[in-house]
């Protein structure tokens, strides 16, 4: 079976009752916090000590004087083979192998997936859409009181990466305040106004500029995914506005410097664009969770089209 890590992370109580897992991806420090979590829950259901092995063709049957069963640890799963997987299955011990994607493990990815005593997580950069579920169970978990544009300072500023998000909810918690406000999001994090987002504010120049900024700071499927997610809410602004004034409310206060640019990029909207941007906003999610690895593409095609909708 497999098991989203974003699930894992809002309730530790969904890590099923396995006795293998693979955990993979490319994000390391969310590898880490999924395999402390897994660790953690075992460890709470009955005594067990890890054990780090660098191979299944080291592990020896074997319990300690006071635990039941052990957690073997492994950082690969170099020499895996299923005849050496069924023997392992009569311990009754469990493991927990790791590795880093490659086109090496596609096939022993697939054997956890479809393993009924298996578990596979597939662990990446946390997407919008996840920051903002973590985000909501922080608040909610901790009783804040969050300004609507502290809240969406957050969403669209904490960090891909899991370690430097977390690193940034404590720094939030350590403030001792109940009420959270913008001010205090911006002192306390490191806010970068040259972000990917800023793509979004280049849709009036010509598609050759468009295309040279984008390439310099879309990097990878996740940089796409983010920016596709921010643009998103910029293109959702727009479309729920009935009228000039409504927009401007809506803006975020953190985009004041913005601000002039998003109320002429509205002024070019009427009824049927706004429809227009609404079929482009869905036919672009279905390609994006359908072809996840064609984000790079499919984003810069988006955002061009964005820019044909605006000034046709």
């Amino acid at each position: 079976m497999k098991v989203a890590p974003i699930d894992v992370l809002l309730n530790k109580e969904v890590i099923p009752d396995k006795q293998f897992f693979f955990i993979s991806g490319n994000e390391l420090t969310l590898i880490e916090k999924i395999k402390s979590l897994i660790i953690d829950n075992c460890q709470q259901k009955e005594m067990a000590l890890v054990t780090k092995i660098d191979s299944l063709k080291e592990f020896v049957d074997e319990v300690g004087l006071f635990e039941s069963k052990k957690i073997y640890l492994l950082n690969s799963c170099k020499g895996f083979d299923e005849k050496t997987f069924n023997n392992i299955r009569k311990s009754n011990n469990i493991f927990i192998f790791i590795q880093e994607n490659s086109k090496s493990i596609k096939k022993t990815k697939n054997f956890f997936y479809k393993e009924k005593d298996c578990c596979l997580l597939d662990c990446y950069e946390l997407e919008r859409d996840s920051r903002i579920k973590i985000l909501n169970k922080f608040i909610n978990d901790n009783k804040l009181i969050v300004s609507k544009d502290a809240y969406w300072l957050m969403v669209e500023k904490l960090e891909s990466k899991y370690i430097f998000f977390e690193t940034s909810l404590r720094k939030i918690l350590g403030l001792g305040e109940i009420e959270v406000s913008v001010d205090n999001i911006r002192k306390l994090l490191t806010i970068d106004d040259t972000g990917k987002e800023k793509i979004f504010f280049n849709l009036l120049k010509n598609n050759k500029e468009i295309i040279e900024v984008y390439r310099s700071k879309i990097i990878n499927n996740s940089d796409a995914n983010d920016l596709y997610y921010k643009s998103k809410f910029f293109c959702q602004l727009i479309i729920e506005a009935n009228n000039i004034d409504e927009y401007q409310k809506k803006i975020p206060i953190y985009l004041f410097k913005e601000k002039n640019f998003l109320i002429e990029f509205y002024k070019k909207y009427n009824s049927k664009k706004k429809k227009m941007l609404v079929r482009l906003l869905s036919s672009t999610e279905k390609v994006l969770r359908r072809e996840r690895s064609l984000s790079l593409v499919c984003c810069l095609r988006f955002l061009l089209s964005i820019k044909k909708i605006t000034v046709s």
